[in-house]
């Protein structure tokens, strides 16, 4: 099978290895969709703290079951399936304390399902067991393969609480995510705030009620002008620059939220004002991967066609085409890229993107209206994701 391999920084191959085979506990997957992402991009500019390079490469995918290990008792062969690449261990500190998403095991290699830029992956069995569900019939594998990225966005949303107004520092894929979520929320003022007029263009599209042309270091005024000039209940940093961190503590009102989403490279020290924290009850909140709830709150979220997260993918391209797929991603040429293996099925009614390959800038479809929640599983509503 034809397998992405990042050999090193901007080192990125395809190879060929032979198809994996299931262990007890465990699932091959026939890959449909993969997406590329923002941590996927910064992996192969510089490494990531955890994630192994080199090695297989990529994340975020959807696909079918080609095959299952002993003891595998939920699927079987032919069941159209989407997942998260990392499961908790249950047993260590942080897991007993609720704090799953600190698991101390969530990173071991053995543990992990990466390799999503290729035709087959294995799934170990503890995402098996506790991170693999059953791909609604009504998303299409583009849709779902948004599983990874949206919870990490739901965790994101579960600390910061529902404020009743927000502004997104940021128009990439994570900042129109959370743009979506705000929407999803029902959070009455919704600002993004970016440089790119397509990005801005593209909030619009996904809720944003506001949008502003700004520099994060120079938007100060002109964001708290739009609250009366004391600044608004919340803000949501989403480009991982020191800058924007910055940023947004001072535009936030005394009392007001930050969260720090967008993650900067280790050894990153950022400087605040110690008055805005102390004096005027800033808080400064930080948030990291998912827990099992918050995916099973984003999987809901899919099933009830709440997101119009087609509309993010800019282009679609043969799987062969990987390495010229990231050189244009760095280059800035495009935002998430679906990435289809070579001899994939046509597009049939249930997945409208599959014949896309090779569409051009902004060739994402909206999500079919009126989803329906999966079988056997009642959807919470999307109001309590900012309740804990």
């Amino acid at each position: 099978m034809l397998q992405g391999y990042l050999a090193g920084i901007r080192r990125l191959t395809l190879r060929q290895v032979p198809v994996p085979e299931p262990g007890p506990g465990e699932v091959v997957v026939r890959i449909r969709r993969a997406l590329t992402c923002g941590t996927d991009l910064k992996t192969f500019r510089r490494g990531h703290a955890r994630l192994p390079v080199p090695g297989p490469f990529g994340h975020e995918a959807s696909g079918v079951i080609h095959a299952v290990g002993e003891g595998v008792q939920r699927f079987r062969p032919g069941d159209p399936v989407m997942w998260v690449p990392t499961a908790p261990c249950g047993a260590c500190p942080p897991c007993r304390r609720g704090q799953e998403n600190l698991c101390q095991r969530l990173f071991e290699p053995e543990r992990m399902a990466l390799g999503a830029y290729a035709e087959f992956i294995r799934l170990p069995a503890p995402i098996v067991a506790r991170h693999l569900f059953p791909k609604p019939e009504h998303l299409t594998f583009e849709q779902a393969a948004f599983l990874e990225p949206l919870s990490c966005v739901v965790r994101g949303w579960r600390r910061l609480g529902r404020p009743e107004e927000v502004v997104v520092i940021g128009t990439g894929t994570i900042g129109l995510l959370h743009v979506m979520v705000a929407r999803a929320l029902q959070v009455p003022r919704i600002v993004a705030v970016g440089r790119r007029p397509a990005g801005l263009e593209l909030a619009r599209q996904a809720g944003a009620t506001e949008t502003l042309a700004a520099d994060a270091q120079d938007a100060a005024p002109q964001v708290r002008a739009l609250f009366g000039g004391e600044g608004p209940a919340a803000v949501i940093e989403a480009t991982g620059r020191a800058e924007g961190w910055q940023a947004a503590a001072q535009w936030v009102r005394p009392g007001g939220r930050v969260l720090l989403f967008g993650g900067l490279a280790g050894g990153t020290w950022v400087h605040f004002e110690a008055f805005r924290l102390h004096y005027e009850e800033v808080d400064l909140i930080g948030s990291f991967h998912y827990t099992p709830a918050d995916v099973r709150e984003s999987y809901d979220l899919l099933a009830r066609g709440r997101l119009p997260v087609e509309m993010l993918i800019t282009h679609r391209r043969p799987l062969a085409e990987l390495p010229a797929v990231f050189q244009a991603l760095d280059r800035g040429e495009a935002i998430k890229v679906a990435l289809i293996p070579d001899g994939d099925e046509p597009a049939d009614g249930t997945d409208p993107g599959a014949d896309a390959a090779g569409a051009s800038l902004g060739g994402g479809q909206d999500p079919a209206a009126g989803a329906r929640p999966p079988q056997g599983g009642t959807p919470r509503d999307a109001a309590e994701l900012g309740a804990g």
